[in-house]
Formats: structure tokens, sequence, C-alpha cells
């Protein structure tokens, strides 16, 4: 596995990491397995987040063990200077271990925010403070907007920074990206994948990697999963013509509005998996997958028609996505229900 420094960090970390979302579906054995699959196939860049449910101790249960050939990063949604000191200790509990090398403050959403963190008194001073006490080791951010991210690393307090980047959402080459890598911020693409958008994921990761991030981290949740991701970085390489062209078709069938899947927007006020949800339609739609999505939408309770169009999943989405509007096309107009 290809390694490389992770900005002014100088920690060295495998090209492809592992995103800590999917293994929340999993049991702590079928986890423990995953994770020992990656760890073998030379990834060593582990990314969670205190909001990912169990996905932190099953990272600590699991890699325990094999601690020192890892690198460990977290992060929090805390705003609270007491509570996310409180979180910082939970992580070091959960994941078994006396220090992580990265925490990170998690989806700073607007420039109110990251205003708040960055003021005397803030998260920022907490987490500057756990790394003086050697708890942590260095100090990250993570968002979706890139006007707020760019205002984050230029302040230069942050070592690196985490943000989506895919052949679908490639806007972050025009700014943050070229400014990171001047200000040797170590650079982390999340949604690799687009949410499941794109459909050659390792096409997706070569081209990623050839467009300036450090390490890209795709959920995992099987061993295959694994094998297929790992395979990227052990003979890293740029995307080939047919496999840029194949990216190309799915960012022209996909446009500007879709679903990452980031799960922001839920829980539904009235019980609606909305990402699988809009996945299901985008399948039927864009992919003409209509006997798949139907046997899906068959399955669940909670279905299209039954969006009230609250507003509580737009106020929460990191893209501000009309989800009810959505919701309402598709209800006995693309799928039916």
């Amino acid at each position: 596995m290809e390694t490389r420094r992770l900005g002014r960090t100088d920690l060295a970390v495998s090209v492809i990491g592992f995103g800590g979302i999917p293994i929340q579906k999993l049991s702590f054995d079928e986890a423990g397995r995953v994770l020992a699959a990656a760890l073998d196939a030379g990834i060593t860049f582990f990314d969670t987040a205190r909001g990912y449910t169990d996905s932190e101790e099953k990272m600590g249960r699991a890699l325990a063990g094999r601690r020192d050939a890892l690198v460990l990063a977290t992060k929090s949604l805390e705003r609270d200077p007491a509570r996310l000191a409180a979180d910082v200790d939970r992580s070091l509990v959960n994941l078994r271990t006396d220090r992580i090398d990265l925490y990170q403050v998690h989806n700073v959403a607007d420039d109110a925010q990251l205003d708040a963190v960055l003021a005397p008194g803030g998260v920022y001073e907490t987490l500057d403070r756990a790394r003086r006490a050697g708890k942590i080791r260095f100090i990250g951010v993570t968002g979706h907007k890139r006007s707020v991210l760019v205002r984050a690393v230029e302040t230069g307090l942050f070592d690196t920074v985490q943000h989506p980047f895919n052949p679908i959402e490639a806007e972050w080459a025009d700014d943050l990206i070229p400014l990171a890598r001047r200000l040797d911020v170590g650079r982390i693409a999340m949604k690799p994948a687009a949410g499941g958008a794109i459909r050659d994921v390792p096409a997706a990761l070569r081209w990623e990697l050839a467009g300036g991030m450090d390490v890209v981290i795709p959920g995992m949740q099987s061993l295959e999963e694994v094998a297929a991701n790992a395979a990227v970085g052990e003979a890293l390489r740029e995307p080939m013509p047919g496999e840029l062209a194949g990216l190309m078709r799915d960012k022209q069938e996909w446009g500007a509005c879709f679903c990452r899947r980031c799960g922001y927007c839920l829980p539904c006020p009235e019980g609606l998996n909305i990402p699988f949800l809009l996945l299901i339609q985008a399948y039927y739609a864009r992919y003409d997958l209509k006997d798949w999505a139907l046997e899906r939408l068959a399955g669940l309770e909670k279905r299209y028609a039954d969006c009230v169009a609250c507003g509580t999943c737009v106020e929460r989405c990191p893209y501000q996505l009309p989800i009810p509007d959505l919701m309402a096309a598709a209800t006995g107009e693309v799928v039916p229900v």
C-alpha cells in the first residue's frame, strides 16, 4: 500500500483509508473481521466519529492490539467546550488508546459556527488543551461548505481538512485543495463515491488521489469492498480514459441535486429513511434499476407519500437539498407507491 505524508502532521498514512460509517450496520464480530482485513491489506488510516453510534467501540475492540501500526482519527459535533472535553475522553475509552492521532471539529456548517469554534473559550481551545495534555496529537476540521473550510484553513490553526471530493463534486479543486496544499494542510477526502452515486469506485479513488488528496476514506462493510479498495493503493495510477468516461457519465446523470447519504437529515420525525428512499428514486430513474428499486420500496414501512414536508430535514442537510420536493416528485411519478 502506498503511503503519503498527511500535510504538516508528518503522519505517514495509507492513501486508502477506512471510513467508519458503514460498520455501524455490522455486529462487533463482523466489524472486527472487516477492520482486521483492512489493516492486513495495508490500510493504516482509520476515521470515525462520536456521532457514528458504536463505530468507535468497534474500531477500538478490533484494532487495540495493533495500535502502533495505524493512525486513528475521530471527530465530534459538540460545540460546548465542557461536553467536547468529555467527548475526547469518551473517544479515548472507546478506541482503547491513550492518544488519538487526529481529532477533528466535525461538520462546521457555516461562518457563525466557525467563529464560535475559534472564539476565546471555544472548542478549538478545548482541543488545544487536550493536545498539550497528550490526549490528541493534531487538530482537524471537517465540513461540506467550501467557503467555510477555506476560511478555516486560512487561519493556519488546523492541521488537516476533511471534505467531500469526487468526480461529481469536483469544485473543491478550484480553491480549497490548492490552498491546503500551499499551506501544507493534510487533505482527507470523504464521500469518495458520492454516497453511492458513482458506480466505478476504484476509478473514483484513483481520480481523487490524482487530484491532490493525501488519503481517501471510502466506507467499507465487507471483505470484498476492502479488497477492491485496497487494490487501488497497492498499484496506484491515474484513471484510464475509459474509466474517466464512465465517471463523467455518472456526473452528467446525477447533476448537483442528489443525496450523498451522509445521514445528517435523520431521524425523520415521520420515520422515513430519507437517504435510502432518495437512493431508490435515483436508481429507478437514472440507472433504470426498476425491479431492484420496487423490491426494496415494497419492504419499507414508510414511503414517499408519508412525507409531510415539515422541513426538518432541509434544516439539517449540509447541502440544503429540497428533500420534501424530491419526495413529492417521487410520489406516484418516478417510483410508483
